[in-house]
């Protein structure tokens, strides 16, 4: 890894590109996440592995209800519920953990004022306790699939991530130094990374343009005792870890709003997997040999081939596993979605985490 000084005076280089050999979807697991009672679909897809054989899946807004003759039947959506994938492989375990109150199905996690609504970012285990980042959601005006904005950024701290989600006991605060509500949008928590006695938190740097926002990568770093503690917070800025999160410096361009950031111990690199421009059918991935940078060009990982045939509909969301890969492989998700409501129920083939194996040399 190159030092932060020579990576401030620019003196270090990117790393060279693999190869993509192939990137195929992956039918097994893909099968797995395709149910026909209860959860029945949902995007986001964050994994936090929270042993050596469970893994939690974090999902934002879901579809509850039944799948009958290829259609969505008698669902509701709630805004966020969580996955229990028990074992590796073939073998593994799969179940989906839903808040009901009698018969009516509710997130498992909500707002502590009640006001708008919790999607799941990403999400760390650290000693016991889980960590997610939420970012609360309001209605807008705006109709289809756009009618929301993103007003502020939290911390939930989960004390007893072992018993069932429905029984979590969840406390959340906000973050000081998320800023949606200026022309220059800042949030932290679209991906995490883990590397020795540190937790990286990605976020994003974004600003006005067309047809796409601009929107930057940003990286904050804590010590994993103190995440909770945001006076122990830094910001890399230009090679330093800066106490103001003014003067983060943005790295890369064309991201999304979540995303991922994992090590890939074949390559010896860190690799961000994101969906272009945060909407697209492109999957792309930059290699770094630090979790700060400096970062590759863009790989293009994968071609998503539902936009193509439907020009109602749209991906997003791309964004890695590293616990379910191989040597020189990722494993990445992509959702899709329709820009109207009813495809989404006619059709029971959209809205679930779409899984691709990516071999690399």
């Amino acid at each position: 890894m190159f030092p932060l000084a020579l990576i401030a005076f620019g003196l270090a280089a990117p790393p060279e590109l693999p190869e993509v050999v192939s990137a195929k979807p992956d039918v097994e697991l893909n099968a797995k996440f395709r149910r026909t009672e209860g959860w029945v679909g949902a995007d986001g897809a964050y994994s936090v592995p929270v042993s050596d054989t469970k893994t939690l899946w974090l999902f934002s807004d879901t579809f509850v209800g039944s799948v009958r003759d290829g259609k969505r039947s008698g669902v509701v959506m709630v805004n966020n519920t969580i996955g229990i994938q028990d074992g590796r492989g073939s073998d593994a375990k799969l179940a989906f953990a839903i808040r009901r109150t009698g018969k009516k199905a509710e997130a498992i996690l909500g707002t502590p004022d009640g006001k708008g609504w919790f999607w799941l970012q990403a999400g760390v285990h650290v000693d016991g306790t889980l960590f997610l980042f939420l970012p609360r959601i309001e209605k807008t005006n705006a109709g289809g699939a756009f009618g929301f904005k993103h007003v502020d950024q939290w911390l939930g701290t989960i004390a007893n991530p072992d018993a069932e989600p429905t029984e979590w006991k969840a406390k959340s605060v906000k973050l000081p130094f998320a800023d949606l509500a200026s022309e220059r949008k800042v949030s932290f928590g679209a991906a995490v990374l883990r590397d020795g006695e540190h937790l990286y938190v990605y976020g994003y740097d974004e600003r006005p343009a067309k047809p796409f926002p601009s929107r930057k990568l940003l990286v904050a770093r804590v010590p994993v005792a103190k995440i909770a503690d945001f006076d122990a917070w830094r910001f890399f800025s230009n090679g330093e870890w800066k106490p103001d999160v003014k003067d983060a410096s943005p790295a890369f361009g064309e991201l999304a709003t979540e995303y991922s950031v994992s090590f890939v111990p074949s390559l010896k690199r860190f690799v961000a997997v994101y969906t272009e421009n945060g909407l697209g059918d492109r999957v792309l991935g930059r290699f770094a040999d630090s979790p700060v940078g400096p970062w590759s060009e863009p790989l293009l990982l994968y071609r998503c081939p539902e936009m193509k045939a439907n020009k109602k509909l749209f991906s997003y969301a791309a964004k890695a596993h590293p616990h379910l890969a191989t040597e020189r492989e990722i494993v990445l998700t992509y959702c899709v979605n329709a820009f109207e409501f009813a495809p989404v129920i006619d059709d029971a083939t959209l809205y679930w985490p779409n899984f691709v194996r990516v071999k690399l040399k």
